[in-house]
């Protein structure tokens, strides 16, 4: 079963893409999940079904720094 999937959040597959990248950024969701190679910006498509069995780790979207407020008079 997938988590709740997002785009921009980032996955790691069991088995490395033959540049060497094992992440991979979700830009697409639908019944075909679209996959880019976070290390040679290759494309691919996979089912959901593919796609949980393929991945190993589900990395959220990460999160910009928050600004703290500034203290300027």
């Amino acid at each position: 079963m997938l988590p709740e999937l997002n785009l921009g959040d980032h996955v790691r597959l069991r088995k490395s893409h033959p540049c060497g990248g094992y992440e991979w950024e979700i830009v697409r969701l639908g019944a075909d999940i679209g996959l880019v190679c976070l290390t040679c910006g290759h494309r691919i498509m996979l089912t959901r079904r593919e796609l949980a069995r393929r991945m190993k780790t589900y990395l959220p979207k990460p999160q910009p720094p928050e600004n703290p407020p500034s203290t300027e008079s």
